[in-house]
């Protein structure tokens, strides 16, 4: 797993408990369950019964004080901070798959690119036809200046995964990195096994 979604899993597992923690401490003083079975809220947490407010007027009247300023400074961080999480949010439904791949290695090859579809189908098409395979499944992910192919084989209960895995690397993905000149095409491969029904002997 690339570091990218790794930080994406941390932070999304980060924000998803503090939001559940937030959600439940709120939910328990609004039903207040803090007094129907004698539970003690945490220290400092403003919450603990359903008349209770997040900002009481003392509070609301300290921060007043600050000046005019306050308030909308607040209000400006705070949905920048909605801005900024609507911002990755979007940012991790869009399909990280590059529309095309540059030729060349250091793109040598100034203005010349390949379609996704078209090295995809490629890789597909030549892997499907090695022998033992009963079919392969081909899909580009990544950034253009780091394309990595995701390929997924269909072995015939004969094949041994590791001859399948060394005639991939050394026919398939070798002639996709040698067209393209990128040595640096990355591939992850998961491998199944075909299931075939059994013949009937009259």
């Amino acid at each position: 797993m690339t570091p990218q979604p790794v930080l994406n899993r941390v932070l999304l597992a980060v924000t998803g408990l503090i939001l559940l923690g937030g959600g439940l401490l709120i939910i328990a003083a609004g039903l207040d369950l803090y007094r129907r079975f004698d539970l003690t809220p945490p220290a400092g947490w403003p919450l603990a019964a359903p008349d209770d407010v997040l900002l009481g007027s003392g509070d609301r009247a300290r921060w007043s004080s600050q000046g005019w300023w306050w308030w909308p400074a607040v209000i400006a961080a705070l949905t920048l901070v909605a801005l900024l999480a609507l911002w990755w949010l979007l940012a991790q439904l869009r399909r990280r798959r590059p529309s095309r791949v540059p030729v060349g290695a250091g793109h040598a090859q100034q203005g010349v690119e390949l379609g996704r579809g078209a090295l995809g189908d490629a890789i597909e098409a030549e892997a499907g036809a090695l022998p033992g395979i009963d079919r392969a499944k081909v899909r580009l992910t990544g950034r253009p200046a780091h394309p990595r192919a995701d390929i997924t084989l269909i072995l015939t209960p004969a094949t041994a995964p590791d001859t399948a895995l060394k005639a991939l690397g050394e026919g398939p993905l070798d002639n996709a990195r040698r067209s393209t000149g990128r040595d640096d095409l990355f591939a992850e491969t998961r491998l199944r096994v075909a299931h075939h029904k059994a013949h009937r002997v009259a």
